[in-house]
């Protein structure tokens, strides 16, 4: 199976990296492309895994490609991407994005993964550490499971992501807010709800 992941470069978001980094047979896109360029490779690609900041328009470009506006990924690739059952939308409100094109993988709703974010959200976080360990604790949970079959990955994600939310309150929060499709259309599920 080949990888595309597409990861716009982001110190923010540096801590997604180890998700990818034990893949075999991947191709990293950080920016630099075009557009045109990045349809075909995720065209020619078994799977595509997005990281990064986003919304529910789909995932930000943050200044990385030169012919994109605010997003890399948004509706104009839900053709290539309804062709792909293991998709992996990694950023803030993704299921939004992937509920409103009907796409299938492994998404996340809105994710607390900065301080900025925490308080937004109304966590008055006296102890940084908390998100530092909810994002460290993530991104070695997914690489150590990326290369199972999704359904498998699903579960032994929330498995082992739920031990950690069990004291802390960000991981809770995050925890709450990763879902999969099913393959093949059917709905979409989550163990936790």
């Amino acid at each position: 199976m080949c990888t595309l992941i597409i990861h716009p470069k982001d110190q923010s978001t540096n801590f997604l990296k180890p998700i990818y980094a034990s893949i075999p047979n991947k191709t990293v896109i950080n920016g630099g492309i075009s557009k045109s360029d990045l349809r075909k490779l995720i065209k020619n690609h078994d799977r595509v895994l997005m990281l990064g900041h986003g919304s529910h328009l789909g995932l930000l470009s943050v200044g990385q490609f030169p012919d994109a506006s605010s997003y890399i990924i948004d509706n104009s690739y839900s053709d290539l991407l309804l062709d792909k059952e293991e998709n992996m939308f990694i950023w803030c409100n993704a299921d939004q994005f992937v509920q409103r094109l009907g796409l299938n993988g492994f998404f996340i709703g809105m994710f607390i993964s900065e301080v900025s974010e925490a308080y937004y959200l109304g966590y008055s976080i006296t102890n940084r550490n908390l998100i530092k360990e909810s994002n460290e604790c993530f991104a070695t949970i997914v690489s150590r499971n990326i290369h199972l079959p999704l359904n498998v990955f699903y579960k032994n994600v929330i498995r082992e992501y739920g031990v950690l939310a069990k004291t802390n309150p960000i991981a809770k929060f995050n925890l709450d807010r990763l879902f999969l499709t099913e393959i093949k259309g059917d709905p979409i599920i989550s163990l936790i709800n």
